[in-house]
This record gives C-alpha cells, sequence and structure tokens, in this order.
C-alpha cells in the first residue's frame, strides 16, 4: 500500500523571508512592497477585484530574558485594493491602513502552537513556530491585509432593503411554498406548516 501523498502546499504568493539569527542588532526594520504579480495573485488568494498596491514597515526585535530567542515582528500595513460590493457587485475601492504585532519562537512547533492556543490571550502573545529560524513577514503581512478587509462592502448609497413583511413574520406564500422547497431546505418544512 502506497503511502498517503498529500499535495504540495503552494508558496505564499507575497513572501519576504527574515532569518532570525542574521538580524543585525537587537532591531531591525524592514520596508516591503508586492510586485504587480505579488498584487494580481494576492487578489485572487483573497478574492478582491484588485490589489492595487500593498506595502509594509516591519520591525523586528530580538527579546532577551526568560523569552531569549524569540523575535517581536510588528508594524504598519498599507494597501489600496478594489473590493465587490455584496449587494449590487458593483467595484468598490477601499484603502486599509493597519497595525500588527505578533510573537516567533523558534522552540515551538505548528502542532504545539494549535494545542496551545489561547483563546483568552492576546493575539500578539500567541507564538508562532519559527520553522528552521525563518520569519516571512511578507505573508504575516498578507494575513494582516486579509483580517483588514471589509467582509461586507457595499457600493456608496447602497443599502440592503431586508426582508418584507411575510419573510419577517415566517410566513410563505402558497404558491412560492413548491419552488422553495425546491431550492431551500427548510422549504419543505414551510410547506408542511401551510397544510396544517
Amino acid at each position: 500500500m502506497k503511502p498517503t501523498e498529500y499535495p504540495a502546499v503552494p508558496p505564499p504568493e507575497f513572501s519576504r523571508v527574515v532569518v532570525a539569527e542574521s538580524l543585525p542588532g537587537d532591531q531591525i526594520v524592514r520596508e516591503i512592497e508586492a510586485s504587480v504579480a505579488e498584487c494580481r495573485a494576492l487578489a485572487v488568494r483573497f478574492r478582491l477585484e484588485a490589489v492595487l498596491c500593498l506595502r509594509a514597515t516591519v520591525h523586528l526585535a530580538r527579546l532577551r530574558g526568560r523569552e531569549s530567542g524569540m523575535v517581536r515582528v510588528s508594524g504598519t500595513v498599507s494597501a489600496e485594493v478594489v473590493q465587490a460590493c455584496v449587494v449590487t457587485m458593483e467595484p468598490v475601492p477601499a484603502s486599509v491602513c493597519e497595525s500588527f504585532s505578533a510573537l516567533f519562537s523558534p522552540d515551538i512547533t505548528e502542532e504545539e502552537a494549535d494545542i496551545a492556543f489561547d483563546p483568552f490571550a492576546a493575539e500578539e502573545d500567541q507564538p508562532e513556530p519559527m520553522a528552521d529560524g525563518l520569519i516571512d513577514i511578507g505573508e504575516l503581512v498578507a494575513q494582516h491585509l486579509s483580517l483588514a478587509l471589509d467582509p461586507y462592502p457595499r457600493a456608496p448609497g447602497v443599502e440592503f432593503s431586508g426582508f418584507d413583511d411575510d419573510e419577517r413574520a415566517g410566513g410563505v406564500s402558497p404558491g412560492s411554498a413548491a419552488e422553495e422547497s425546491s431550492s431551500n431546505p427548510f422549504g419543505a418544512l414551510a410547506g408542511l406548516k401551510l397544510r396544517q
């Protein structure tokens, strides 16, 4: 029996790897910016109409004492993106400017990070694995761009009209019950309710 083969994990769209051991001094600052091709790939990943630009200022600081070996990464990500309106699908330009912070440890694996996750601790205090002493600050910036995006973008002046009175009251008109039951898993229940 052949061992289970898993598909290779694709490389990050925006990768800027820093070797922790090579950090000159206790703290450095890196300015990074995505290329046109990287912006295009990130737009596909995050299901955006476009990523027009993405840049970040990243601070990396070596920690001492009990946290010796760990690296604190903090900074600011800024981007210009185009999203799709959730109501009309029109393009919605948006600006992102977000601060972030993360802690990386060489003594923790991916599995240990998942097990040790504390939902009550601040996100920046949850150590992330530093595989082979490497920190991908580009991927970290991309992840924080994703978190900063508006999950429900709307074009200017567009509002969600809401439900009509029948829907709000939970009622269904007799003519629509059969149609809804075929497309909606709750449609059949609505039809039973009408026959009672």
